[in-house]
């Protein structure tokens, strides 16, 4: 990921607290390489409420771009993803995240290279993790990809937002290189594979400028 602003002040971190708990919403954390992708893909996907990019799989001492870009604290780049399992369940939603990457790849994704860009996934009890082995099950046996599933299943202790720059990057950011190489062409991917669930026009969408 191109990135050489300085680490923001835990002060301006975006918090997950923004918003009161309303209905019978849910979390899921996922990793798939530079988190500026990720949380682009999902911004554009119905039924998700809110996506914050972040860190989990280390300290919080550590959990700050500035240390985990080392790739040395056990951290991965994440979003966590708040959405309506009424209208996206989390299997549907696991499709998208490994529509929205290359899950084969090992500790990398594209230019981006470490143990902070691996492919992972969080859950949370073990009703997500059964359900995540159960779609990584079929895709590989549908031999969808060209080879197997690299992805982890890592049980969630706590997840990190990450400074307040990082959030809503892409969309912030569309003409930045590294947006426009990385990480639009895996908003274009997903719109295509996924069009029946992209968000209606009323529904908010911030993914690459697209609704600043």
């Amino acid at each position: 990921m191109a990135d050489d602003q300085p680490a923001a002040p835990a002060g301006t971190q975006k918090t997950t607290n923004d918003k009161p708990a309303e209905g019978k919403l849910a979390k899921a954390v996922v990793a798939g390489g530079c988190f500026w992708c990720t949380e682009a893909v999902f911004e554009e996907i119905s039924g998700v409420v809110e996506v914050v990019s972040g860190y989990a799989g280390g300290s919080a001492k550590q959990a700050n771009y500035r240390a985990v870009s080392g790739g040395q604290t056990g951290h991965a780049e994440v979003i966590e993803v708040t959405y309506d399992p009424a209208k996206l369940d989390y299997a549907t939603l696991l499709e998208v995240f490994f529509d929205a990457h290359d899950p084969t790849q090992f500790n990398r994704q594209g230019p981006d290279v470490g143990t902070q860009y691996r492919s992972a996934i969080f859950y949370a009890n073990d009703a997500e993790k059964e359900i995540a082995e159960g779609v990584i099950d079929r895709l590989n046996k549908s031999k969808k990809y060209k080879k197997p599933i690299a992805t982890t299943l890592e049980k969630l202790d706590k997840f990190y937002p990450a400074e307040e720059y990082h959030q809503d990057y892409s969309a912030r950011n569309p003409f930045d290189p590294y947006v426009r190489q990385s990480s639009t062409p895996k908003v274009v991917k997903v719109r295509k594979q996924h069009s029946k669930l992209l968000k209606s026009k009323t529904e908010p969408a911030k993914a690459n400028g697209s609704n600043p």
